[in-house]
């Protein structure tokens, strides 16, 4: 209901939960429910970026800005008219915090080796594991970068939390297994219930890989 309500706005969103619960499914269902949802949906793991790239990889490089560059437009740029998912956002180093933070604020960005800044239009939604209000408290991450992304902020509970949903998620998961041509009739009772017992911490991923 919450992500319903949330995606008829522009607001930028920004997805808690521990690892596995689902937050990039999130951020994708706020997409595909919103005014943007005819744009590209651009998921960016802040985590996987090397540091030495991570600028030229959002927001693009000129044609010669250094050794091997032949010119690209940089994630910003294609996600223009959609979403920008930024996964694992607590990952990004403080130095591109701030250059983050002016690309949204003046919703622009400058090319590595460009000579002026380009105009971008898209929404933007984050996520991460970690706790950024105690990173922020650390001086780990940018408190004005933290409040300009936690405009709306969505939880998602750990599947220990809600294991009345597991007996949903396991139908959902063995319709997938079938619709790939694997022939299952069903799950058990007592099959259901060791299940159900469980505390999985490796959330709805583990238990779609146990199905």
């Amino acid at each position: 209901q919450m992500i319903a309500k949330v995606a008829r706005s522009q607001a930028p969103v920004h997805i808690s939960g521990d690892s596995g619960t689902g937050k990039e499914l999130a951020a994708k269902l706020i997409h595909e429910s919103g005014p943007r949802a005819d744009g590209p949906f651009v998921p960016v793991d802040c985590g996987a970026l090397p540091e030495s790239i991570i600028e030229s990889e959002l927001f693009g490089h000129e044609r010669g800005a250094f050794t091997g560059a032949v010119g690209a437009p940089g994630l910003f740029r294609m996600a223009k008219g959609g979403t920008l998912f930024l996964d694992e956002i607590g990952e990004l180093p403080v130095a591109m915090q701030a250059k983050l933070l002016r690309a949204l604020q003046q919703k622009e960005v400058r090319p590595v080796g460009g000579s002026g800044a380009v105009p971008v239009d898209l929404r933007v939604v984050s996520a991460t594991h970690r706790d950024l209000a105690a990173m922020v408290e650390t001086n780990r991450f940018r408190m004005d970068l933290f409040y300009r992304l936690n405009v709306v902020r969505i939880e998602i509970p750990p599947l220990r939390e809600r294991l009345e949903d597991v007996p949903l998620l396991v139908q959902h998961f063995l319709d997938k297994q079938r619709r790939s041509g694997v022939v299952i009739d069903g799950v058990a009772d007592d099959a259901l219930a060791r299940l159900m017992e469980h505390d999985w911490p490796g959330n709805v991923r583990e238990l779609e890989n146990v199905i």
